[in-house]
């Protein structure tokens, strides 16, 4: 199997310190002088730097990975520290990319990090990841995945996957040598799926996940054992038991010519929902206008007692239990953290309740920060 680009040793690319860092790869049988410099000529882009994100971006700095691009939106918040082991509590409300950039930069000189304090959408991802070789998903929702799907599919690129569920874990690689996509295995996005926040995740499965996530990611670049490509590892952690699911190429998904509007393509009720938003820059200037609407919150208690911006607290799950608290009469904004549970919850009240009076905040209480 070969790797990503062919290279004959010249034993020049490699400093004495490098050549020193990376001795145990160097004498590894299977990866050598000639693997430890694919390493470094490797571009790979990550996508999220969270729970999977910090295991997968450690191993690959340590191993040497020439370029790495961390793509990430949001900052460290305190229900992160629970997982996501590159942060500590004093960098509570910083930019994961740039705490992340420092303390890898400690980690592995050699290594060039750049750096994507955004979150990834259909305007820029081609744009981010035509510059890299293949890309490592670590996010947290759905949309995000078929985005970036459908974008490596476009050019041509591997995407190596990862999920996570309470004691639960998933690796796939998908696209490898024109092989099955993300869509391949999952269709159409899982209807009414709650995420992290919800239902909460053993604090070390992120670990053992990303740790798999990275050891794909070497093979790749390296050429070297069995790709899980048309294959769906799965690891339930709290009975250490694994299986590994295969599953098949349908060629119809590899025609796709344009990115679409993915929190659409997620969402519950793709037919009835009438899909209103407000920008954090919308709401803001109708809070400083002070104007007549009601402003509901629908993420978990612990969330809201975190942070806020001073919305009702009525959690997603309770939604259908306090309908009388919810205006008819007024403009509704409805929020979450990113702005998914709060599109559920607006499919939800619109299809089943006949509300036409709300409003999803765009991008969820982490556009508003």
């Amino acid at each position: 199997m070969e790797g990503l680009g062919q290279i004959v040793s010249t034993g020049k690319m490699l400093s004495k310190e490098e050549i020193s860092r990376y001795s145990r790869h160097i004498i590894l049988s299977g990866i050598g002088m000639v693997g430890q410099e694919k390493l470094k000529q490797a571009k790979v882009l990550v996508i999220g730097a969270g729970g999977l994100g910090c295991p997968v971006l450690q191993y690959l700095v340590s191993a040497g990975a020439g370029v790495i691009g961390i793509a990430d939106g949001d900052v460290v918040d305190e229900t992160n520290l629970q997982r996501q082991i590159l942060y500590s509590s004093e960098e509570v409300g910083k930019p994961k990319v740039e705490i992340a950039k420092q303390k890898l930069s400690l980690l592995n000189p050699f290594c060039k990090l750049r750096t994507f304090n955004c979150r990834l959408s259909s305007a820029n991802a081609l744009e981010i990841i035509k510059e890299y070789d293949f890309v490592i998903d670590g996010s947290d929702n759905f949309p995000t995945r078929y985005l970036m799907n459908d974008a490596c599919v476009m050019l041509s690129k591997p995407f190596v996957s990862g999920s996570i569920f309470k004691f639960e874990g998933q690796v796939s690689v998908f696209n490898y040598k024109s092989g099955p996509t993300y869509r391949c295995l999952f269709p159409e996005p899982p209807q009414n799926s709650p995420n992290c926040a919800e239902v909460g995740v053993l604090g070390v499965l992120p670990g053992m996940i990303g740790t798999m996530m990275a050891n794909e990611a070497l093979k790749i670049i390296l050429g070297i054992g069995n790709i899980l490509s048309g294959k769906l590892f799965v690891l339930d952690a709290l009975n250490m038991q694994t299986q590994i699911i295969s599953f098949e190429k349908n060629t119809g998904n590899e025609k796709i010519k344009l990115l679409t509007d993915y929190e659409l393509f997620c969402s519950t009720d793709k037919e009835n929902s009438i899909s209103k938003k407000i920008s954090s820059a919308e709401l803001k200037q109708m809070i400083n206008d002070k104007a007549d609407f009601q402003l509901i919150d629908v993420r978990e208690k612990p969330e809201y007692l975190i942070s806020n911006i001073k919305g009702e607290n009525i959690p997603l799950a309770l939604i259908e239990k306090n309908i009388d608290r919810i205006s008819r009469s007024r403009k509704v904004v409805i929020h979450c953290k990113s702005g998914a549970r709060s599109r559920k919850a607006i499919d939800l009240l619109e299809k089943k309740y006949g509300f036409t009076n709300l409003y999803n905040l765009s991008g969820g209480i982490d556009a508003w920060k």
